[in-house]
């Protein structure tokens, strides 16, 4: 397969993130010590407080089980906060690798205030995809996974798959139509529709796959990176197509 380059411009090093995608990496890596290190009581409020139960947020079951999902404000955290725990080593170290790999083109788009707050949004998006899906499952949810995806699905829109690293500061987000998006997209929604309902590819220590939380977490990042992108709507020149 080959591929022509965009002239021009220079190519972005490897192995050079962002601090706010470092930071990122640091917040969930900490999160997942103090759980595992962490005195029994302090790692089970962790789980507690912080993992997304869908079955919290359907009146039905909390009418049958009356005070166990809390107030308003301890629904919510969970939106938040269930990116922030994992289930063991392997599942921090996967989704930590996939952050820096597409985060950081991410990041260096947006700029460190915008990709944090993205990364939230794509986050609840995720959660509230998982949680329409499973209405009323006593099953949590946790990780980063969704949230990541959303920011996977922003970078395919900054960075030319066929040129990954020649840098396109000025260039605008790929359209939504164009075949590098429209490809990947399907990969996607292929890959985690077998995985949710054959179960392939489960890690150890994970009984299910939070693949609705997945596509939430992509198309949420993948519709509304334009809103977060700095750059001004020009409009996009043709690319060369692939072959």
């Amino acid at each position: 397969m080959a591929f022509l380059k965009e002239p021009g411009g220079h190519r972005e090093p490897m192995l050079r993130a962002p601090a706010s995608v470092v930071g990122l990496i640091a917040l969930i890596v900490a999160a997942h010590l103090v759980r595992v290190f962490a005195p029994p009581w302090i790692a089970d409020a962790m789980l507690t407080h912080l993992a997304l139960v869908p079955a919290f947020y359907s009146h039905t079951w909390l009418t049958v089980h009356p005070g166990i999902a809390g107030p308003a404000i301890a629904r919510a955290l969970p939106f938040v906060g269930y990116a922030l725990v994992h289930a063991n080593a392997t599942h921090l170290i996967v989704n930590c690798l996939w952050l820096l790999a597409f985060g950081a083109p991410a990041a260096r788009r947006l700029g460190t205030v915008r990709f944090l707050f993205f990364f939230l949004v794509c986050g609840v998006a995720a959660a509230a995809a998982h949680v329409a899906a499973n209405w009323g499952s006593e099953d949590a949810a946790i990780g980063a996974s969704g949230a990541i995806a959303g920011v996977m699905a922003a970078s395919l829109r900054i960075v030319w798959l066929g040129d990954p690293f020649a840098r396109r500061d000025d260039a605008p987000l790929l359209p939504l139509y164009t075949r590098q998006i429209l490809t990947f997209s399907a990969l996607w929604t292929g890959v985690n529709l077998l995985t949710g309902l054959t179960g392939l590819g489960a890690m150890r220590g994970l009984e299910l796959v939070a693949w609705q939380a997945h596509l939430g977490g992509y198309f949420a990042g993948l519709f509304l990176v334009a809103l977060f992108d700095p750059r001004p709507r020009v409009p996009t020149p043709d690319l060369p197509a692939a072959a």
